[in-house]
């Protein structure tokens, strides 16, 4: 019987001939966490008597969830990554300013095709656009995988997405995700690997394909999973000196389930409150009053989502009753933004633009809303509470919809301004 890229992957990685439901004990190839969660991971660490870390080029530590930090108990988490960082040796350390872990990953090189990756945060899934198998942990775990290098996996099941058609014009892979998850629920694909492909998957670029994978976990998936082609090797060929190894699944693979779908008559889509897969075609909502709109997060914060927003802003004003925030996902990112005048669209639109990170998206500080106030933003979760006020009302889209509804002041079709 054949195999889906997750059972091969993780065959390889344990040495087992492994099959969706096998348990299985895996070689990780890099390991991953952030500010929110390695203060947590560095104390499981100590507490298992742990002496040094498995391999300190094969972790980073990044600090993106509260960067800069807005507080002195933050500040002394960051002094405890630092120390612990320094005391291992672990060279890949990303302080405040250098931006969202799921964006560095990939970018400095640290993730190739057919790789096996652990992250103590839940959208490590989106390194699923090239290929690899990666999926967010628990501190302890993370902590464990410091320690060893090892961890144990139950082998997912594997649903299949063939999208065909064509986007149409103003629709973007961030509304292909959205209306996917309406139709799957937050927890229909609860501890399964998802794999996407057809024609429109194989159409999207990079950073879109980073949009489809980084929301899998939004169903439950415990990993989303793209095809790797000639667009995924010419990319990571830039980014990386690794040798990917190209991992499909056989033609007799064994899928949980099939779904397909023909995305040429797709609207634009939200994601109403307080559930992301509360999703709708914006001809529902359009005409809501907002008070924030938001473009960044691991999820669309990318250089081609922020050129998106500043084509439709372009010689536009965002009104004067919206706070308009735009976070960078990485300072390249925010450095090829500038250097091709979209920061400085952006800027004279009436952007603030924050530090690369995760910014307004935790709540941590940067842009929280007030009480009963909107927020269009796009975030991967719109749950109560997310953004730093639980009486607050966010709601999820493109970064086309969130600049176009910038302009008005309400949600509006950016496909008006196309």
């Amino acid at each position: 019987m054949g195999k889906t890229i997750s059972e091969k992957i993780l065959s390889r990685h344990s040495g087992e001939d492994a099959y969706a439901g096998d348990i299985v004990i895996a070689e990780i190839d890099f390991a991953m966490s952030q500010d929110g969660t390695t203060p947590l991971a560095i104390r499981a660490f100590n507490d298992m008597k742990a002496k040094k870390v498995w391999n300190p080029e094969k972790i980073a530590l990044v600090i993106d969830h509260s960067a800069p930090s807005p507080s002195k108990e933050v500040s002394n988490l960051h002094k405890m990554m630092r120390n612990f960082g320094c005391e291992h040796h672990i060279e890949n350390f990303y302080d405040s300013g250098c931006g969202v872990c799921h964006q560095l990953m990939p970018e400095e090189g640290h993730v190739v095709p057919g790789d096996l990756v652990v992250g103590a945060d839940s959208h490590t899934c989106t390194y699923g656009a090239l290929g690899a198998f990666s999926t967010g942990i628990g501190s302890t775990d993370i902590a464990a995988v410091f320690s060893s290098g090892k961890l144990w996996f139950r082998v997912p099941e594997t649903i299949k997405f063939i999208i065909n058609g064509k986007l149409p014009r103003g629709v973007y892979s961030k509304d292909l995700i959205l209306h996917l998850i309406g139709k799957m629920t937050a927890d229909g694909a609860t501890y399964k690997a998802l794999e996407f492909g057809g024609d429109v998957v194989s159409a999207l670029s990079i950073d879109a394909r980073m949009t489809i994978s980084n929301m899998a976990i939004e169903m439950g998936a415990k990993t989303g999973l793209i095809d790797v082609d000639k667009k995924t090797l010419d990319w990571v060929k830039e980014h990386s000196k690794r040798k990917p190894a190209v991992i499909k699944s056989d033609s007799d693979a064994e899928f949980t389930k099939v779904e397909e779908y023909n995305a040429s008559d797709l609207e634009p889509q939200i994601a109403k409150p307080h559930k992301v897969d509360n999703t709708c075609n914006i001809s529902e909502v359009e005409g809501t009053h907002i008070d924030e709109a938001y473009i960044g997060t691991c999820t669309n914060g990318r250089f081609e989502d922020l050129k998106i927003a500043a084509e439709i802003l372009k010689d536009k004003q965002a009104s004067k009753d919206v706070r308009f925030i735009v976070a960078p996902a990485s300072r390249a990112v925010y450095l090829r933004a500038m250097n091709e005048d979209v920061i400085q669209t952006l800027l004279k639109a009436g952007a603030s633009v924050v530090t690369p990170g995760c910014g307004p998206c935790v709540g941590t500080h940067d842009g929280i809303p007030a009480d009963n106030e909107n927020v269009i933003s796009t975030a991967n979760r719109n749950f109560k509470g997310r953004m730093g006020n639980n009486s607050a009302f966010i709601y999820l889209a493109s970064p086309a919809t969130v600049a176009a509804s910038a302009i008005t002041g309400e949600i509006t079709d950016p496909r008006k301004y196309l």
